[in-house]
C-alpha cells in the first residue's frame, strides 16, 4: 500500500466500497459513540472552542478569524487523518486498506438517515401528529409545532433528499477522492457550516468562509444526488425519472442553496410531490420556492416510497464504486 490514498487513488476507492458497506451493515454503534464519540463530535468541539476564542471584534475582523478558524480547523484534521493514514500503511496494503475503511465507515450516514427519517413515518402512524412533530424535529431545524402532518411528511423527506446529498453521497465523492483525509476534511467542513455558517448577529461574518467553502464542496455531490434519484426512479414502479428530471431542470435552481434544490426537486419530481416551499424556523419564515408541482399533501407511505427511492440509489452508488475498484485494479 502506497503511504496515502492520496497518491494511489486505487486504494481510495477500496477504502470506500469497504466503508459504505461497513457502515450500511453497523452503522455507527451506539457503545462505540457513549465510550468515545464520533468524529463529528470531536470536530464540533474544536469547532467551538475555535469560535469562542476568536469570533470577537467588528465584522471585518470576525470575517478573518473566521478564515484563520477554519484554516486552523483543516490543517488539524488532515495533520491527524495523514498521521494515520501513514501509520495503517505500515501494516501491508490489506490490512492498511481495511484499517483505514473502518475509520471512514463512520464518516458516511447511510443507515442513521434511514432510521431517523422511518421513526418519522412509525411516529405518525402509533402517535399521531403530536409523535411525528417529535421525530422529525430530530432532523430538521424547523419548528415542530407549526407543522401539520403533511408538513410532517414533507420536511422528513426533503431531510432525506438534502442529507442523502451532504451526509452520503458528499463524504463518499471526498473519500473516493482523497482517502480518509478527503472524507475527514470534507466532514470537517460541512460541521464547520452547520455551527457557525449561518447569517446571524454572531456568525455571519465568523462563519462566512466555512458557508461558501461548504457551498463549493457539496457541488459535485448535490449533481450526482439528483443523478441517483433519477437513476433509482426508473427502477421503482411507484416512482418517475421523467418526473424527477423535469423538476429538477426546472426548480433547482429556483431554491435558496445552491445544492439543497438538486436532490429536493428530484426527490419532489420522482415522487410526485411538492416540497420546500415556505417555512418557519424559530421565529423566523423563510420564503422558498416549491420543488416539484405535485401534490403538497404527503402522508406516511410518502416517506415510505421517499425511503424505498434512497435505498435503491444507494444501491446504484454502492455497485457504481464497486465496478470502478474492479476497473481500478484491473479485476
Amino acid at each position: 500500500m502506497s503511504w496515502n490514498a492520496l497518491t494511489h487513488p486505487p486504494d481510495a476507492l477500496a477504502i470506500l466500497a469497504l466503508a459504505l458497506a461497513i457502515e450500511a451493515v453497523c452503522g455507527y454503534p451506539d457503545r462505540l459513540y457513549r465510550a468515545l464519540g464520533h468524529p463529528v463530535t470531536w470536530i464540533g468541539a474544536l469547532i467551538a472552542r475555535l469560535e469562542a476564542g476568536l469570533n470577537r471584534g467588528a465584522f471585518a475582523a470576525r470575517r478573518r478569524a473566521g478564515v484563520l478558524a477554519l484554516v486552523l480547523l483543516l490543517a488539524t484534521v488532515a495533520t491527524i487523518t495523514l498521521a494515520v493514514s501513514v501509520l495503517a500503511g505500515f501494516a501491508g496494503e490489506i490490512v492498511g486498506i481495511l484499517i483505514l475503511a473502518c475509520l471512514a465507515a463512520s464518516l458516511p450516514a447511510q443507515r442513521s438517515l434511514f432510521v431517523h427519517v422511518a421513526r418519522v413515518a412509525a411516529a405518525l402512524r402509533h402517535e399521531g401528529v403530536v409523535g411525528g412533530r417529535r421525530a422529525v424535529a430530530m432532523i430538521v431545524g424547523r419548528d415542530p409545532d407549526s407543522l401539520d402532518e403533511a408538513a410532517v411528511c414533507r420536511a422528513a423527506i426533503e431531510s432525506l433528499a438534502e442529507n442523502f446529498s451532504d451526509g452520503v453521497v458528499a463524504p463518499a465523492f471526498w473519500i473516493g477522492a482523497g482517502g480518509l483525509t478527503g472524507g475527514a476534511l470534507y466532514k470537517a467542513i460541512n460541521t464547520a457550516d452547520s455551527m457557525i455558517g449561518h447569517r446571524t448577529p454572531r456568525h455571519e461574518a465568523f462563519g462566512w468562509a466555512s458557508a461558501r467553502l461548504d457551498d463549493l464542496v457539496n457541488l459535485p455531490a448535490s449533481r450526482l444526488t439528483a443523478l441517483l434519484l433519477i437513476a433509482a426512479a426508473a427502477l421503482d414502479r411507484d416512482a418517475s425519472a421523467a418526473g424527477a428530471w423535469r423538476a429538477l431542470r426546472r426548480d433547482a435552481g429556483r431554491h435558496r442553496s445552491p445544492n439543497a434544490g438538486w436532490p429536493e426537486a428530484a426527490m419532489a419530481g420522482a415522487l410526485g410531490l411538492r416540497l420546500a416551499g415556505p417555512r418557519v424556523y424559530g421565529a423566523t419564515r423563510v420564503e422558498d420556492a416549491w420543488m416539484g408541482d405535485g401534490r403538497a399533501e404527503a402522508g406516511p407511505a410518502d416517506i415510505d416510497r421517499a425511503l424505498r427511492l434512497y435505498r435503491r440509489a444507494c444501491g446504484l452508488m454502492f455497485a457504481g464504486i464497486v465496478a470502478a475498484v474492479g476497473i481500478a485494479f484491473g479485476l
